[in-house]
């Protein structure tokens, strides 16, 4: 008679753990594609012998739990040093576009810009590789 009761106490704190676990409310963050025209996100690197300085723009981005997929534009800063005659300015303005993915601060870009045609060069895409910080995320508590 003991086991069949132990038995029933048993089933019974099953049968309330299924029935509290079906009944409480869990709110999980669910992936989502979104549109943004600026994410917070500032990124150096690298690409074709300069670096650069940019910031994400307008943008269509896929967000799940603390990583973000972005495929967007990317209003740049080239830095590159000119040798040929006339020299160009150190510093100029470029628009580029590229794939950044960030995992919360943290970001990683494979930006693609256009070199174009000069007396010397024809003009050509270049891939780089970026890296850099999420800002909004830097107040987000943990």
């Amino acid at each position: 008679m003991g086991n069949n009761i132990w038995k029933l106490v048993n089933n019974s704190k099953f049968l309330l753990l299924i029935i509290v676990f079906f009944s409480t409310n869990v709110e999980a963050q669910e992936p989502k594609v979104d549109f943004a025209f600026y994410d917070g996100i500032v990124i150096m690197g690298y690409v074709d012998q300069g670096g650069f300085l940019n910031f994400t723009g307008p943008n269509v981005n896929f967000s799940t739990n603390n990583s973000k997929f972005i495929l967007g534009m990317l209003p740049s800063l080239r830095f590159k040093e000119d040798n040929n005659t006339p020299k160009n300015a150190f510093v100029t303005p470029n628009l580029g576009v590229g794939l950044t993915y960030s995992y919360r601060f943290l970001a990683i870009q494979m930006p693609i810009y256009y070199n174009a045609k000069t007396a010397t060069n024809d003009g050509k895409w270049r891939i780089g590789l970026g890296l850099g910080i999420r800002l909004n995320s830097l107040n987000k508590k943990p």
